[in-house]
């Protein structure tokens, strides 16, 4: 229950008594910080804690999942910088906070890698026929008569409701692949990053970290006329493209995450991990941009160490257009170019071979497959089988957000090639077999999970989506962010689960009714189910849905 309070605080340095509402809650309490609704939204504040405040937290669930396996009587510990300082069982000999999260189990925060969060208002409005063979670019009509109608502040609180959807099923950093930059009809706003900054703005009240993956898009394609739908995406010279992206980057080099509801800023010392927003840059196709802008556009990244995520080998038509233009496959130009490395992220790869698998793994590229949209789109299965045995990292992604829920993903990379083989347990790793045969005797040991099928899976939700867009968090270790989320022990989706047994659980039954705490930076966004400003997001959706489609 919120308990008001009264407070003057200094905003962007002007006073803003008029309009602040200052709130301590049970959980905020025990974690040294304060919880506050600024006006005008975005604000910045600064707020100064009082010198004799513990400095840590320790949070002390039923069971914790850290190095493969569910802990019990052990506590997580965070500073007010928002790391995890230690994970310890003797938490009691220590000045902190305790916060005891009785009946939960705590994870490291979900990354969903690959995101487009504007198109949350096309939801349900393509699930009919529109032509005699429906598919990715029927669907994407509909997608184009959205992309076309928003204003800056639509894209704010179409994004806001998605961001809230992703901090409420336990993701708490998101890679945003942006690619509406100008106004309808293509003119410029005054700040040509002005979409990008409102979508920034968006992860940033509802309190989640976000990878602004800034999207190069030249041309409608290859020999191609060009497209009036498409005039807010288009930057057709590199150099304009690459000034705004780094215009962005330096911009962005201050925000802090907001789970309180109001951006804050940081110094220039301060750690590049804990920061709220950063920068990478998103060539959105090799249909949509051409080889020379190509080039330019990795060589930036290369050079600030930047994250490069991009659409490859989605559709078969993009593949003929490629070997139409260039005489190779999108995955045979990019590895021929040399374009592969630790920083790339190839988005979907469906329609790839072992061969093409093996050349992203030899160059250390991800891959970040997308299950509920490709399968909602009907652009074919991930050969995550390929993949992984290849030893390709694979993240997930909710694209399209046709449903977002990323453990549904997860466990969707399995299923579709379970339907697709006809067999069971596909992306089990070779030694499950060995290790998880039934046992003569039951133990309720808690079991090491590295090399199951569930703690794959349960990878490619966290460590590999973390590594694919730059962020910190993904895994419970000293050093990283404080980014996790617990789980109702009692919802009746995994009631029953004990230690061994409870990350595949969690993998294939979790539902959404199951997350209570969402915490970025040791702060938490979501109490008990709940997100603080839940109700006047939905509230705003709902009325720009009414605008745009009734």
């Amino acid at each position: 229950m919120l308990m008001p309070r009264s407070l003057s605080l200094l905003a962007g340095g002007s006073d803003v008594r008029r309009g602040v509402d200052l709130f301590a809650c049970p959980l905020a309490a025990a974690c040294f910080f304060m919880t506050v609704r600024a006006w005008p939204p975005g604000a910045t504040i600064k707020i100064f804690l009082p010198d004799n405040q513990p400095t840590l937290t320790a949070w002390l669930p039923d069971f914790i999942y850290t190095g493969g396996r569910f802990e019990s009587d052990l506590a997580l510990l965070s500073d007010r910088a928002g790391r995890i300082t230690q994970l310890t069982r003797g938490y009691d000999k220590l000045a902190a906070r305790v916060v005891r999260l009785k009946g939960r189990a705590l994870l490291p925060g979900l990354v969903n890698a690959h995101s487009h969060a504007f198109q949350r208002v096309i939801r349900g409005r393509t699930e009919r026929r529109s032509a005699s063979h429906d598919s990715f670019w029927t669907w994407r009509e509909m997608m184009y008569a959205a992309a076309t109608r928003l204003a800056p502040e639509d894209v704010y609180d179409a994004s806001r409701m998605a961001f809230l959807e992703m901090a409420a099923s336990g993701i708490t950093a998101v890679g945003e692949f942006h690619y509406l930059h100008h106004a309808p009809g293509g003119a410029r706003y005054a700040d040509e990053n002005e979409l990008a900054k409102q979508v920034v703005r968006a992860a940033a009240d509802v309190g989640i970290r976000i990878a602004l993956l800034r999207v190069a898009y030249a041309r409608a394609g290859w020999n191609a006329p060009p497209d009036a739908r498409q005039a807010r995406f288009i930057e057709r010279d590199p150099e304009a493209f690459l000034k705004q992206t780094e215009t962005l980057k330096n911009d962005l080099a201050r925000v802090a995450p907001a789970s309180d509801g109001a951006r804050r800023e940081f110094a220039a010392g301060d750690a590049e991990e804990a920061r709220g927003a950063w920068v990478g840059v998103a060539p959105h196709s090799v249909r949509a941009v051409p080889l020379d802008y190509l080039r330019e556009v990795c060589a930036f990244a290369a050079t600030h160490a930047l994250p490069v995520h991009m659409h490859v080998a989605e559709q078969p038509a993009e593949i003929a257009a490629c070997m139409e233009e260039h005489g190779r496959t999108p995955v045979a130009l990019l590895a021929g170019e040399g374009l592969l490395n630790e920083r790339f992220t190839a988005v979907h790869a469906v329609h790839i071979t072992p061969e093409e698998a093996r050349s992203l793994a030899a160059a250390h590229a991800h891959v970040c497959a997308c299950p509920t949209t490709e399968r909602n789109l009907g652009d074919g299965i991930v050969p995550a089988d390929l993949l992984l045995a290849a030893g390709v990292r694979v993240s997930l992604g909710t694209d399209s957000h046709t449903q977002i829920d990323l453990l549904e993903d997860a466990r969707e990379l399995e299923y579709h090639l379970r339907l697709q083989k006809l067999e069971r347990a596909v992306l089990a790793p070779e030694t499950d077999a060995a290790t998880n045969a039934l046992p003569a005797q039951t133990s309720h040991e808690p079991k090491d999970e590295t090399n199951s099928l569930a703690a794959r899976l349960f990878d490619c939700a966290t460590t590999n989506g973390a590594a694919g867009i730059g962020a910190n968090g993904g895994a419970l270790e000293p050093g990283r962010t404080a980014d996790f989320f617990t789980v109702a022990l009692d919802d009746l989706s995994i009631a029953g689960a004990a230690a061994d047994d409870l990350l595949p659980a969690v993998v294939f039954s979790l539902a959404r009714t199951a997350v209570r705490d969402v915490v970025v930076g040791g702060r938490p966004i979501v109490e008990d189910g709940q997100h603080r400003t839940r109700d006047e997001i939905i509230e705003r959706f709902t009325n720009l849905q009414r605008r745009l489609w009734r």
